[in-house]
C-alpha cells in the first residue's frame, strides 16, 4: 500500500510538472535592439492568456511612456518539457510613435523560471520591420509578473464599426460639473454641463483611422469635486459604461482601437 502511494505522488508530481506555470496576466520589462534600432533599450508588456492546451494568446505593448507606444496581438506556444515559450506577434493594432521610427513584428522564445517569489520570462527576440520584408535589428528581453497593467489609468476598448457613439451623463448627483471633450487632441465639445441628459458625440474609426484617443478635460469641479461623469459608448450592438474622473491637474482619458475580427469571435 506504502508502494502505491509512492507511486500515485510520484505521478502526481510528473503531471503537475508538464503542465507548467500559470502563465496568465500581466509581464513587464525591458527590451534591448541591436545597434541601428530607432530606441537602444525600452519597456516591453506581456498581457497573457492561456487559450486551448498549449496555446498562448494576448497583447503586446513596446512603449517609453503610455503616450508613446505600439500595441499589437500575439499567439504563441508553452512547451512545459523546456519551460520555454514562443510568441508570434501579428499585426500592429495602432502606434504611437515618433515619425522616424517604424514598428518591428517581432518573434519571442522566452524562458520560465523562479527565483524566491519572483517569476521571469528571459529571452531573446527578432523580427521584421511592418510592411517589409527587412529583418529589425534584434535583440534580448527580461520580464517579471507584475500585478497590474503600466495602461490600467486609460481604459482602451476595441470597436470594430465605423462610427462610435459617446453619451457623456453627470455621474450620482448633478452638481455643475462643465466638461470639454478632445479628440486626439483637437476640441470637438466645449466647455458643456453634465447634466441627466445626455452631451452626445461621435467619433469614427475604420482601418485607415485605427485609433482614437478621447480626453475629457473638467472646465471646472462642479460643488462636489472631483468633476465625475458616465460615459455610455455605444459601437455596433456593444455598450460599454465608463467612470470618468478628471481635475484640475489631470484629464481622463479613453482610447478606441479598431480590429475588423470583434464580430468574428463573437460569432
Amino acid at each position: 500500500m506504502k508502494r502505491l502511494l509512492l507511486i500515485l505522488f510520484c505521478v502526481a508530481r510528473l503531471v503537475c510538472g508538464a503542465q507548467g506555470p500559470n502563465l496568465n496576466g500581466v509581464w513587464k520589462g525591458t527590451l534591448t535592439q541591436n545597434t541601428g534600432g530607432c530606441f537602444p533599450k525600452y519597456y516591453i508588456e506581456l498581457q497573457i492568456n492561456t487559450g486551448h492546451g498549449d496555446t498562448l494568446l494576448g497583447a503586446s505593448y513596446h512603449y517609453s511612456d503610455i503616450t508613446n507606444y505600439v500595441k499589437k496581438k500575439f499567439l504563441g506556444t508553452w512547451y512545459a518539457s523546456t519551460q520555454k515559450l514562443y510568441l508570434r506577434e501579428g499585426a500592429v493594432q495602432t502606434f504611437r510613435i515618433p515619425p522616424d521610427c517604424i514598428p518591428c513584428i517581432k518573434n519571442y522564445t522566452l524562458s520560465y523560471y523562479r527565483t524566491g517569489n519572483l517569476e521571469i520570462l528571459q529571452g531573446e527576440w527578432a523580427g521584421k520591420v511592418m510592411n517589409t520584408d527587412a529583418n529589425c535589428q534584434p535583440g534580448e528581453l527580461k520580464l517579471t509578473r507584475v500585478s497590474e497593467s503600466a495602461f490600467k489609468e486609460i481604459p482602451e476598448l476595441e470597436v470594430d464599426t465605423g462610427m462610435v457613439r459617446l453619451d457623456f451623463y453627470d455621474n450620482a448627483e448633478v452638481d455643475g460639473d462643465s466638461i470639454t471633450v478632445r479628440v486626439n487632441g483637437k476640441t470637438i465639445l466645449s466647455n458643456k454641463k453634465l447634466n441627466t441628459t445626455p452631451i452626445t458625440t461621435y467619433v469614427h474609426i475604420d482601418l485607415k483611422e485605427n485609433f482614437q484617443e478621447i480626453e475629457m478635460v473638467a472646465e471646472n469641479l462642479g460643488r462636489i469635486p472631483p468633476n465625475t461623469a458616465l460615459l455610455i459608448v455605444t459601437q455596433g450592438k456593444q455598450r460599454f459604461k465608463l467612470f470618468l474622473t478628471s481635475t484640475e491637474q489631470k484629464s481622463a482619458k479613453v482610447r478606441f482601437i479598431y480590429d475588423p475580427d470583434i464580430g468574428k469571435r463573437a460569432q
